[in-house]
């Protein structure tokens, strides 16, 4: 039996997804709503993760709150926030109207802690897990009857991207043509079972903040670039339709090429920009060079390259040459370097000699790799959110502090 000192949790993992079609571009900035559609590889939580708990009491301070990675966060100037945090209570709402005998939860004001395993900000997608746990943490709390795919509409509206994050394995964002956004929603087109031999290696070439955000970047480019209009219109439903093949087939050589050619066009729309935007850098390219060396040398292609917005080059190949394209990274930037540890670095333990010979390698993009990573993430495709009993906030409403 609740009492008026109760604190109702839940809690959320929710993982990092990582678009191989771009999402750059909106047709309506209030609603969120892209001027393409997209698609994305949910990464395994065993490497990236945030973890959210949603809570609510009667004994809080009357105004909602939130706190990510330790530090409070303004939430009435974020809206964001206040928009996803509306449409859950007004489900909540819904719920209680049709059970009279229900707490009264969409009345209580929230606590939301939330904690990423991995640097905010820095191009790896932080956002879309960060809403994607808040929503599904909220409506766990709520106990709302919503599946993730309903729910992709209301986490849209706080990140774009956080849609994709709603739901585990390959997963497009429809971009809808419906003005209210009721369409623009996220759907699986494959499970990670579908193909779980998807590998990925994140080179973090930056933990810093970017220089661009991505929302203003975003307008930068609508607004500026003569390729874009042709990229939304015809270029990317195109390769929609293409990659979503090249996934059922389990084609790799197909998703890489498409994965590749994407990336750069997307970053050819931020370089038309006016001022033009750069994420990529010189380690970015390096990282470009030696993918395309890779694939030359071994006489196909084993590994594909993207970037979002941000510097960090996500390394796509399968796990039967893990040895030959991770392995090639390892021996470039040596066994020191930080996140070769882990579930899926098992396979590189006793790798001692590159994949490929680095003879066979631009030697100059070998030395800026070299000198231009921090650490590198090795991961797979992955799941969706998980409910989970690890709560960041007390049976009496503190905070938590890891």
């Amino acid at each position: 039996m609740a009492s008026e000192s109760t604190v109702f949790r839940a809690s959320t993992t929710a993982p990092v997804n990582i678009a191989v079609i771009k999402y750059w571009g909106k047709r309506d900035a209030s609603l969120n709503l892209p001027t393409n559609s997209s698609l994305s590889v949910t990464l395994s939580q065993r490497s990236l993760r945030t973890l959210t708990t949603a809570s609510c009491s009667a004994v809080y301070p009357a105004a909602d709150s939130l706190t990510l990675n330790g530090k409070p966060q303004d939430i009435q100037s974020s809206k964001r926030t206040l928009a996803c945090l509306s449409n859950l209570r007004s489900l909540r709402q819904a719920v209680e109207a049709a059970d009279l005998t229900l707490p009264k939860l969409s009345t209580l004001p929230l606590r939301i802690v939330s904690e990423n395993n991995f640097p905010t900000a820095a191009g790896l997608a932080s956002s879309a897990a960060g809403f994607a746990a808040l929503v599904r943490a909220v409506a766990d709390l709520y106990q709302l009857p919503q599946s993730p795919r309903e729910l992709s509409r209301i986490a849209r509206q706080g990140s774009g991207s956080a849609c994709r994050s709603l739901m585990g394995g390959y997963v497009a964002w429809r971009s809808g043509e419906l003005e209210d956004g009721s369409d623009s929603l996220a759907e699986e087109v494959a499970p990670a079972s579908h193909w779980p031999e998807m590998r990925a290696l994140i080179l973090v070439v930056s933990a810093e903040k970017k220089d661009v955000p991505s929302t203003e970047g975003m307008q930068t480019t609508v607004a500026t670039s003569s390729l874009f209009a042709t990229r939304a219109a015809s270029v990317v439903p195109e390769r929609m339709d293409a990659i979503e093949t090249a996934i059922r087939d389990r084609d790799f050589p197909a998703f890489a090429e498409i994965t590749m050619r994407d990336s750069n066009s997307f970053h050819a729309t931020c370089l038309d920009s006016w001022p033009p935007i750069f994420y990529m850098n010189d380690v970015s390219r390096a990282a470009v060079r030696l993918v395309h060396d890779i694939n030359r040398a071994v006489g196909r292609t084993v590994c594909a390259y993207t970037f979002d917005a941000g510097p960090n080059a996500v390394i796509y190949y399968l796990d039967e040459v893990s040895e030959l394209v991770a392995g090639t990274f390892k021996a470039i930037l040596g066994g020191t370097t930080g996140g070769w540890e882990g579930p899926f670095g098992q396979r590189l333990e006793k790798v001692t000699a590159p994949g490929v010979s680095l003879d066979q390698l631009d030697s100059r993009a070998v030395t800026v790799l070299k000198d231009g990573v921090a650490r590198v993430i090795l991961t797979s495709v992955g799941e969706g959110p998980v409910s989970v009993t690890e709560h960041l906030v007390s049976e009496k409403g503190e905070i938590i502090i890891n």
